[in-house]
């Protein structure tokens, strides 16, 4: 077998972490033939529950996992490092305003960032988690000292996942008949799911779907408001939606599970100027990946006026949040 991968997981006794670890575990990140190394940080008070998470890890006899650590100390946690899957942030709580949940969790995110830089491998990974994801990605980026910018990537993946589960139902036709759907701009209800671009067994969206309301109400809205409708209906967050959706991330960006010919797949990526939005922000893209690391944004695709109007509130959004933690960055 080869050199296993070493994958970081933060806020691993949390629930999106423990959906997460067992999936790793059984090669559904990284293939059949991978063995990982898992390293878990968790905040002190939680060690003991990671430590649970732990037995329960060894008991599933996993052939690939080639070992786990524990550590409350993030630079430990992320000592060579290849892939750091973000997961953990404080959520925000009664009261609180987004400027508040930037705020404190910008603390979390810088200290990480530092953390990356000071004892991860040369050639690390970040797919960020922990909410608000994109602008943490750029905090964390930008405290990473000598890590290239376009390792840090942040997870829009649930929020296509979610919009083809839509189109999909709406149209009676498979998940797997969706392709080249794009979700544009930042991972909260500003987010844009593009159907323009979108094709249901290989029509357009529009062609197959011809019911325009629905596609810029109703289905639009379903998508950007889902996370809250799955805490009115189960009482807390996704998370094994949220799991799911970061293997999907990580197997197709650096898993060897490169994406099929012809199709993309959503990624937070820092912006090089494309479509409009102003580079350096971390935003949902189309892009296409080789499986290895690499990934780049589709170009050329034409955008209705309606699209572009809900990309620019997106973009918008993450200004504001950018400026809001113009002090960490």
């Amino acid at each position: 077998m080869s050199t296993p991968v070493r994958v970081t997981v933060t806020g691993a006794a949390g629930q999106i972490g423990y959906a997460l670890l067992f999936r790793i575990a059984s090669g559904q990140m990284f293939g059949p033939d991978t063995p990982v190394r898992l390293q878990l940080l968790e905040i002190t008070p939680a060690l003991e529950a990671v430590e649970g998470v732990a037995m329960e890890l060894e008991d599933g006899a996993f052939p690939l996992l080639a070992g786990i650590d524990i550590s409350d100390d993030a630079e430990k946690a992320f000592d060579g490092a290849n892939v750091g899957c973000l997961v953990g942030a404080k959520p925000r709580g009664p009261g609180m305003e987004r400027a508040d949940l930037l705020k404190d969790n910008g603390k979390i995110f810088t200290g990480q960032g530092r953390a990356i830089a000071a004892s991860a491998a040369s050639d690390i990974k970040i797919a960020v988690v922990g909410n608000p994801a994109n602008t943490n990605a750029l905090i964390a980026a930008s405290n990473a000292d000598g890590v290239p910018t376009d390792r840090f990537t942040a997870m829009v993946r649930l929020d296509e996942n979610r919009a083809k589960s839509q189109l999909a139902k709406k149209a009676g036709e498979p998940v797997s008949a969706v392709t080249n759907l794009a979700v544009w701009g930042n991972h909260s209800p500003t987010m844009v799911p593009d159907f323009d671009n979108a094709q249901i067994t290989g029509r357009p969206v529009t062609e197959v779907i011809t019911d325009k309301d629905w596609l810029e109400g109703e289905f639009l809205t379903t998508v950007q408001q889902r996370g809250k409708a799955i805490i009115d209906a189960r009482g807390s967050s996704s998370a094994a939606s949220a799991a799911s959706a970061l293997v999907d991330h990580v197997a197709n960006w650096c898993g060897g599970r490169p994406t099929p010919d012809g199709d993309w797949v959503s990624m937070a990526v820092p912006s090089d100027g494309s479509y409009g939005v102003p580079e350096g922000l971390i935003s949902g893209f189309p892009v296409t990946t080789d499986g290895q690391g690499g990934y780049e944004i589709v170009q050329g695709l034409e955008l209705s006026e309606f699209t572009q109007n809900k990309l620019q509130g997106t973009i918008d959004e993450l200004q504001q949040e950018k400026s809001a933690v113009e002090d960490m960055l």
